[in-house]
């Protein structure tokens, strides 16, 4: 699954003249606010694993290129939050809502108790990938 998600990001990415880091940050940007709960240049840093200079460099691209949007933090004046930008937006809705579809459509032979078992699993997962991914930030890298 994961290596069709890349693949899915590639072609993304170039069909829409954008690296492939630009289409992660896209996607980190819109999952974040979607579930109410937008980031920072900081954040978004600190989710993929960039220096702050690559991280400025990508989000001005973002912007220039009409993916992102400044936005003052509703709770927090003081903060700067990112923000997916119609044109973002729109390249986004256009690309994915076909995958929404197929999804759907393959998702909607199973019984729910299919669904609830299937949703149990990947919460476990999820939350077992979580846990050893904050033991290796917490890790001491030797060196």
């Amino acid at each position: 699954m994961n290596a069709e998600t890349d693949e899915i990001g590639r072609l993304f990415a170039s069909r829409h003249d954008v690296a492939a880091n630009d289409f992660r940050a896209l996607l980190y940007v819109m999952v974040a606010e979607t579930a109410g709960a937008p980031l920072t240049a900081g954040d978004l840093r600190r989710r993929m694993g960039m220096s702050g200079a690559a991280i400025t460099y990508l989000v001005e691209r973002m912007i220039t290129s009409g993916h992102f949007i400044r936005d003052s933090d509703p709770t927090d004046r003081r903060k700067v939050i990112l923000r997916v930008a119609e044109h973002g937006r729109t390249v986004a809705r256009g690309f994915f809502t076909p995958l929404s579809a197929r999804t759907r459509g393959a998702l909607a032979g199973l019984s729910d108790s299919d669904l609830a078992a299937a949703h149990r699993t990947f919460t476990a997962l999820i939350a077992a990938m979580r846990e050893f991914r904050d033991e290796l930030d917490d890790s001491v890298v030797p060196g």
